[in-house]
C-alpha cells in the first residue's frame, strides 16, 4: 500500500525553481533514502510533506499522504497530520529544542496538547528516552538542552518523533553534526525503532553507504530532480545513471589506500541553472549532443539517454 506519493512535484521560491517534477511512491513500512549533493532538493522534498516551505514558495503537482492531498488540507487537518501521523527529525537538534525549557517540557508538550495528563505524559516521555538508549531518563527530563551532548540531544529529538506513534518519519540528515561513533549509534537507534514499529521512513543523507545500510530503496537527486531509483541492496551492482556512478566512485572506499580520491568533475547545478536537457549533461563524461538539448524520460529506474550503452 502506498502511504506517501509525490506526483510531478515542483517548487519555486521567488520565481526560482527548486524542485522539478519529482515523482516517487513510498510504501507503508518502507525506508527510502534521498541522496545527492547539497542543493539537489532533498530537504525541500521532505519539507513539502509537512508544508514547511519558505514563505512565498509556489507549488505544483501534488504530495499525497495516505491518499489525502497535503496541499489541500485545512489548518486543522495539517495540525493533526503534523502532531500524530508525520514526524520530522532535523539535522541540528539544538535548532529544534527550546534552550530555556527542560527536556521534559519539550517531550511532553505534544502529548499534553492532545489531552494526556502530566504524570502520564511524563511516564511516556521517560519510556521513550529509554527506548532510544538514554539512561537515567527521569533525571534527563529535568535537564535543559545545553546540559546534553549533541548525540544525547539528537536521541531526545528522535524520542519526541516516536512519542505520538507516527506512521511516517522524515529524517533530514540527522547525523550531520555528530562525530562518527555517535552517528552510527543514532542511525542504529532510528533504524531499529523503525523496524520495531513498522514506521515508514524517508532518510536524507550525503552518505551512500549509510543510505544503503538503513534503507530499502534509494532515490538519487540532482538539480531538483530524481535521476535514479534502485534497491539499496543493489546500489553498487545495478547503478546505471552516470551521476550515481560518479558518486559511488568518489567514496573513500572506492580507491586503494594512499590513492587520491576521485571527484565528480564540474560544479553542482541547481534546478535554476541546470541545462535544458539532462540536468547532469555538463558534468557527464559520456554526454552527447542530445543530452544537452533533449530531456531524458525516466525509463525503468533512471533518467538517461544512454542507458542502453552504459
Amino acid at each position: 500500500m502506498t502511504l506517501l506519493q509525490f506526483d510531478r512535484l515542483t517548487v519555486a521560491v521567488s520565481g526560482r525553481p527548486v524542485l522539478r517534477r519529482v515523482t516517487l511512491d513510498v510504501a507503508a513500512g518502507e525506508a527510502v533514502g534521498l541522496v545527492g549533493e547539497s542543493g539537489s532538493g532533498k530537504s525541500m522534498t521532505v519539507r513539502s510533506v509537512m508544508r514547511l516551505l519558505p514563505a512565498g514558495a509556489t507549488v505544483g503537482g501534488t504530495v499525497r499522504f495516505d491518499g489525502a492531498d497535503v496541499g489541500a488540507l485545512d489548518a486543522a487537518g495539517l495540525r493533526r497530520m503534523r502532531s500524530r501521523d508525520v514526524a520530522m527529525v532535523f539535522q541540528d537538534p539544538r535548532a529544534v529544542v527550546n534552550p530555556v525549557r527542560t527536556v521534559g517540557d519539550f517531550l511532553t508538550e505534544v502529548l499534553r496538547d492532545q489531552g494526556t495528563g502530566r504524570s502520564e505524559a511524563t511516564r511516556r516521555a521517560a519510556a521513550a528516552l529509554s527506548e532510544v538508549g538514554v539512561g537515567d531518563a527521569m533525571r534527563r527530563l529535568q535537564q535543559r538542552p545545553y546540559e546534553l551532548s549533541g548525540g544525547l540531544l539528537q536521541r531526545v529529538v528522535i524520542a519526541a518523533a516516536l512519542l505520538t506513534g507516527p506512521r511516517l518519519i522524515l529524517a533530514d540528515e540527522p547525523t550531520t553534526a555528530l562525530d562518527t561513533t555517535t552517528q552510527e549509534e543514532v542511525v542504529a537507534i532510528l533504524a531499529e525503532q523503525r523496524r520495531l514499529r513498522g514506521t515508514t521512513l524517508m532518510f536524507i543523507t550525503h552518505d551512500l553507504e549509510l543510505a544503503a545500510a538503513v534503507c530499502d530503496r534509494i532515490a538519487v537527486m540532482y538539480a531538483g530532480e530524481i535521476v535514479e531509483i534502485l534497491p539499496a541492496a543493489r546500489l553498487h551492482s545495478d547503478a546505471r545513471h552516470p551521476y550515481t556512478r560518479a558518486l559511488l566512485g568518489s567514496r573513500p572506499g572506492a580507491v586503494a589506500p594512499g590513492e587520491r580520491l576521485r571527484t565528480v568533475p564540474g560544479v553542482p547545478q541547481s534546478a535554476l541553472t541546470a541545462p535544458p536537457g539532462c540536468v547532469f549533461a555538463d558534468r557527464c563524461p559520456h554526454a552527447e549532443a542530445r543530452c544537452r538539448d533533449v530531456r531524458p524520460v525516466f525509463t525503468g529506474s533512471a533518467a538517461c539517454h544512454l542507458l542502453e550503452v552504459l
